[in-house]
């Protein structure tokens, strides 16, 4: 694993949490890395919007704002629909049957942050459902840039009910190779997550 991914999966693991900084001795000794190959991950951490200045000299890890949330989800919600696109005409039976075991798999699952997990993995097999590999990778860097936001929309408990749902909705959508409601359904769930992020933020400001 090279030291950008070392420190990508530290932010999407909660390692490193927006507003930490970023010092290249302390990472190096962190993670077993020499300074230079730190110094660059950091570079392309700041070039690609994950690391920001902070006060003083160096890094922090970046801070999503209001705004900068309104417009990833956005983003977000055109790539979904594109991805329904390619999945209904691209995915295999194997791979929408892959998906529905996914869904039944989640309804055994309550724990907030193993629901998270699992809504990651099931969207990553959407994609992958795709097999076009731009959108994975745009998609790929969409989800790094998710990482950045604190908590999880399935500590909300209506969330939790709503999400499996739409799960179900978007995997129906896909075996009847219905494209409309395919795309109508995971533009909903993308909303619907959007909105709970949005109640999320609003908690932690009080």
């Amino acid at each position: 694993m090279s030291p950008f991914d070392v420190l990508i999966t530290a932010i999407e693991q909660g390692e490193l949490l927006p507003g930490e900084r970023l010092q290249e001795i302390r990472l190096a000794e962190k993670f077993g890395i020499s300074r230079t190959p730190i110094r660059e991950a950091l570079h392309r951490l700041e070039t690609l919007g994950l690391a920001e200045p902070g006060p003083g000299r160096g890094l922090v890890v970046a801070k999503l704002s209001y705004e900068r949330l309104r417009q990833l989800f956005a983003v977000r919600e055109g790539l979904e629909r594109l991805a329904m696109q390619l999945a209904v005409t691209s995915a295999s039976d194997e791979e929408i049957a892959l998906l529905q075991d996914m869904v039944n798999a989640e309804r055994t699952l309550t724990d907030s942050k193993a629901l998270h997990d699992h809504n990651r993995l099931f969207h990553r097999q959407i994609y992958r459902s795709t097999h076009n590999p731009y959108l994975n990778e745009m998609l790929d860097n969409l989800r790094i840039h998710l990482s950045l936001l604190r908590g999880t929309t399935y500590a909300l408990p209506d969330r939790t009910e709503e999400a499996k749902r739409e799960h179900q909705a978007i995997v129906d959508a896909l075996a009847r190779r219905d494209s409309a409601a395919a795309q109508e359904a995971a533009c909903e769930h993308i909303r619907n997550g959007y909105r709970a992020r949005l109640a999320i933020i609003s908690q932690l400001e009080h």
